[in-house]
Order: C-alpha cells, then sequence, then structure tokens
C-alpha cells in the first residue's frame, strides 16, 4: 500500500508521532485525528498491520497469519465503524460452533445467555455426560468469583484443580488457550485465560460469535484507518524506519522531527533499541527485552475450486494442524485452505516443504478424496505474539517521560495478544498523548 507524503497536518491540536502502522499504531492515530491532533504515523513496511498484515508470496496475496475476531472484540469493531470499514461487509458472523472434526462439537443456541452456553455445553458432543456436568461446574464456579483467581498460575494446574482433564481439556480448554493466548496450556496464565472466557464464554450471547474476515487483514482496519487519517491532515509513511526517540522542547524528536508527543506502537524489542541510542528510560528497556514470544504457521494450500471444508473454520486433532480455514467461504478464492498451528513445538524444526506436505496429509482426513495442491506457502510468525505467562511484567501505556508513550497488545491489560488488545492499547495511548500534548 503507497500513501502520498501529505504536507504536515494543521495546528488545531497537538501533534502526535506514532511509530509502528500496525493495529494498535493505525487504531491510535485514527482516535488522534478524530479529536484534531495532527498525526504523523512511521512505518518500516510497506505495508500496513504489523503482525496481522496483508504480504505476497510469489505473487499471490495472503495473510501473514489467519486471524479471527469474536463478538466481545468491541473495540475493533468500533474502530472499523468510525474509519467506514463496515463489520457487516467484512466480517463473517457466525454463532458459536466449535468442532475438532470427528471428536467434539460444541454449538450454542441462539438463547439468552447465559442460557446458551449452558445449553450448549450440556448438549456437546464428544464428551460424557460426566464431564459435560463437570464443564458446567467449572464455569459456574468461575462466575462465581467474578472469574478472578487468588493467585495467578498455569491454565493446566487451574483446570486439573477442577477436574478437567481428558477430554475437556483436549477439546475445549486446550484449543481455546492456544487460540487465545498462543501459549501452551502447561506455559500459560490461567488468569487471563479467564478473562477471556469472562469476555467470551461468560458474557451475552453476541460476544461469542465468531467473526471471520472476509478480506486480507490490512484491508480490514490498517488500510482504511490509514486513509482516514489523511483524510484529516495527517501523514501516514510507509517503509519510513524510525531510527532515534529522543526529548526536544516540550515535546519528542523523532529522527529529529519535533512533536509534542509520540507513541511507540512498534514491537517491545524494537521500542527498546530506539530507546538505547539516547540512554532513554534505562529501567524500561530491560523489561521490553525480557519478553519471550511464541510462532504461528500457517500454511496455505490452494486446490481445485470444488474442494471445501465442511465449514469455514475446523479443528484437527491428533496431528499437527489445530485449525484449518476455507477461504473459498470468507473471501471467495474457492480451493484455498489455511492450515494453522499456534504456539511453540516440534514444527518448528520442519522444512517449510515438510510443513507442507504434513498439513496436506492431516485435512485430507477430513476432506474426501482430496487431490495434491496445485501451489502451497507456509508463512512463519516466530514472533507473533508474547508467551503469556502466569504473572507477567507486562508495562503501561505511560512511561516516565511525560510525552512518550507505549501501544502495543504486549502492554499491560486483561487481554493476551489479540487485535482486541492491540486496539484497546492504541485507545489508551492516544488519550495520553493527547492530554499531554495540550500542555502548554
Amino acid at each position: 500500500m503507497r500513501h502520498r507524503e501529505a504536507p504536515p497536518a494543521p495546528r488545531s491540536g497537538p501533534r502526535v508521532a506514532v511509530v509502528g502502522g500496525g493495529w494498535a499504531g493505525i487504531a491510535a492515530a485514527v482516535a488522534l485525528a478524530r479529536d484534531g491532533a495532527g498525526v504523523t504515523v512511521y512505518e518500516a513496511a510497506r505495508t500496513l498491520g504489523g503482525r496481522a498484515r496483508r504480504v505476497t508470496l510469489e505473487d499471490v496475496d495472503l495473510d501473514n497469519g489467519q486471524h479471527i475476531l469474536v463478538g466481545a472484540c468491541r473495540a475493533v469493531l468500533g474502530a472499523m465503524r468510525t474509519v467506514g470499514a463496515d463489520p457487516g461487509a467484512l466480517l463473517v458472523r457466525l454463532p458459536l460452533d466449535l468442532e475438532i472434526a470427528g471428536r467434539f462439537r460444541l454449538h450454542a443456541p441462539r438463547l439468552p445467555a447465559p442460557l446458551h452456553l449452558l445449553v450448549g455445553l450440556l448438549r456437546a458432543r464428544g464428551l460424557s455426560a460426566r464431564e459435560r456436568l463437570k464443564v458446567v461446574r467449572f464455569m459456574l464456579a468461575m462466575a462465581a468469583r467474578r472469574y478472578r483467581l487468588p493467585a495467578d498460575i498455569t491454565a493446566a494446574a487451574l483446570l486439573a484443580a477442577h477436574g478437567q482433564l481428558g477430554a475437556p481439556t483436549d477439546f475445549l480448554w486446550e484449543p481455546l488457550c492456544v487460540a487465545a493466548l498462543n501459549t501452551p496450556l502447561a506455559a500459560a496464565s490461567a488468569q487471563v485465560l479467564m478473562n477471556v472466557v469472562r469476555d467470551t464464554l461468560g458474557a451475552d450471547r453476541a460476544a461469542s460469535d465468531l467473526l471471520l474476515p472476509r478480506c486480507d487483514l490490512s484491508a480490514l482496519f490498517p488500510e482504511p484507518g490509514a486513509r482516514y487519517v489523511e483524510a484529516r491532515g495527517g501523514r501516514v509513511l510507509p517503509g519510513r524506519r524510525v531510527t532515534r526517540v529522543e526529548p526536544a522542547a516540550a515535546g519528542i524528536a523523532v529522527d529529529g522531527e519535533r512533536h509534542d508527543a509520540a507513541i511507540l506502537a512498534c514491537a517491545p524489542q524494537h521500542a527498546a533499541q530506539l530507546l538505547a541510542p539516547a540512554g532513554l528510560l534505562p529501567e524500561l528497556r530491560p523489561r521490553l527485552e525480557a519478553l519471550a514470544f511464541e510462532p504461528i504457521y500457517t500454511c496455505y494450500l490452494q486446490y481445485p475450486s470444488a474442494v471445501a471444508l465442511p465449514r469455514p473454520m475446523l479443528g484437527l486433532a491428533d496431528g499437527l494442524v489445530q485449525w484449518a480455514f476455507d477461504r473459498g467461504t470468507l473471501d471467495g478464492r474457492r480451493g484455498l485452505l489455511a492450515a494453522v498451528v499456534s504456539a511453540r513445538g516440534e514444527h518448528e524444526e520442519l522444512a517449510r516443504g515438510e510443513f507442507a506436505a504434513t498439513a496436506h496429509r492431516e485435512l485430507a482426513r477430513v476432506v474426501r478424496d482430496l487431490p495434491s495442491p496445485e501451489w502451497s506457502r507456509t508463512i512463519a510468525e516466530r514472533r507473533a505474539t508474547f508467551s503469556c505467562t502466569p504473572g507477567l511484567d507486562r508495562p503501561g501505556n505511560a512511561t516516565a517521560l511525560p510525552r512518550l508513550f507505549l501501544a502495543g497488545d504486549y502492554t499491560a491489560s486483561d487481554y493476551p495478544a489479540t487485535l482486541e488488545g492491540a486496539v484497546r492499547s492504541g485507545l489508551a495511548a492516544a488519550r495520553l498523548a493527547l492530554a499531554a500534548g495540550r500542555i502548554a
């Protein structure tokens, strides 16, 4: 995506720099532009979206990972509406219907909450009657605590303590944990997992709806957001890598250009690198550098147009691939399937060809008479998310420099590294930057 370099924004409000054009950075820029700030977005890549963007591999446009939203993603949906990206047109909304092919299915009927979930759990296929009752009791126990734990522990330890081992963990809690937190159950934060459960399964019926993109991830929000910012006099500069951030007279200089405030909306390790040359925030940089990361591998396989999955999103068991998506039912590219493996594991040792061959074999178990793919592309996002472990030290949006702020899904919040978390962080940083920038 190319944006022409517009003239500096009018001084109706403070001038704010946003370093990073991912979902957090664009959300911050949109909020700033809406409230009259003069915004400049610097993005090192040529395509907006950060770790949820469009990529081109051998002349094929794909996403760098298969992301989904849920009805609880109210910040994302609100930001999309602000910039004129209609969620009704760009997202397929499906009621909660999780299926692990041949092993498990949870379908929540269209009933008022919490009946929709209780009935869905009591009817879940793949669990014994006793296991279904254990899951219901666990949900009721967590709801009675308002989903707050006395102390954060691993998700595996919490589930074991509540009798969830076996099929409930294998087919419900582990897939949910890995999909939402991108962290193995044995290492994942139980409190963050319960936050996700609270706001999806434990909230109103629509909150648990699945929202699957009909377009590529850059077109879903980052690019409409950039157009919104530019229409209000801001600048969005793809391909512009920032090398230095430092204090300036009553403001922050980004590569020598003064702004009233600045938001670092890049990855935490890149934020630390930007702060290092000027020796800024020495107590913050080690915290940013200490964050560990988890990968997401996505293999796209193009089959003949008649090939389709039984449903747009399908879980797989007893193999490498965790989820498969039918892009034909989403964006119209018939025969294009996406096989996803989240979090760390042995798959990281496989060559691209081996990974694709394994994905094909496992898809063949759920698609009858599956022919060989016409082509495949494997995308390994090795730092897709931070590793969401118990008691993780996540920095806030404010820093010790009164005009410099952080935005990103890694900043302190109830949520793991999700698009919703990124957008919420961007909005929070924008509020702080506006307040700071208006101080004379």
